[in-house]
């Protein structure tokens, strides 16, 4: 069986269209604007560790928080502990630099490099994980890619 030059030429094109529909459906759809004003809460909350001021970052939280440092750490559970977590290396934070941020629903997901100074580790690069409710971090998970020693 022998194709024309022009269906061969159309099927090419249609499969072309067909896949480049497909990618595109396939791509991250645009924030909606509740989870644009989650993504401003986490961009926020992280600018706000330049400061140092724990009760600026804690104004971040629910009152039903939880917070894990890292994959291997407890979780702290409740606001006092959270903030307890939060006060042991708070001033030894630099800054956090945020990479990527997306979010689904009530989700929102940064991969980011915190700097550090006077500390156990210069860098810490991971990806944090938000779960927000009204507008408040509810759970703050993060996961460790690697860090840079001192």
């Amino acid at each position: 069986m022998t194709f024309s030059k022009k269906k061969v030429t159309r099927r090419r094109a249609i499969t072309a269209a067909a896949l480049g529909t497909l990618a595109a459906s396939l791509r991250a759809a645009e924030p909606t604007a509740q989870e644009k004003a989650n993504i401003q809460v986490v961009n926020d909350f992280c600018e706000a560790w330049r400061t140092h001021d724990v009760t600026k970052i804690m104004s971040y939280f629910a009152d039903n928080c939880a917070y894990r440092p890292l994959e291997t750490m407890d979780t702290a559970k409740g606001r006092d502990a959270v903030e307890k977590e939060i006060r042991r290396f708070v001033n030894n934070v630099e800054r956090f630099e945020i990479l990527e941020t997306w979010a689904r629903g009530p989700m929102v997901i940064n991969q980011r490099i915190d700097h550090f100074t006077s500390f156990q580790i210069r860098a810490w690069h991971g990806t944090g994980v938000f779960f927000l409710k009204d507008g408040k971090i509810v759970e703050w998970f993060d996961y460790t890619t690697f860090t840079d020693p001192v």
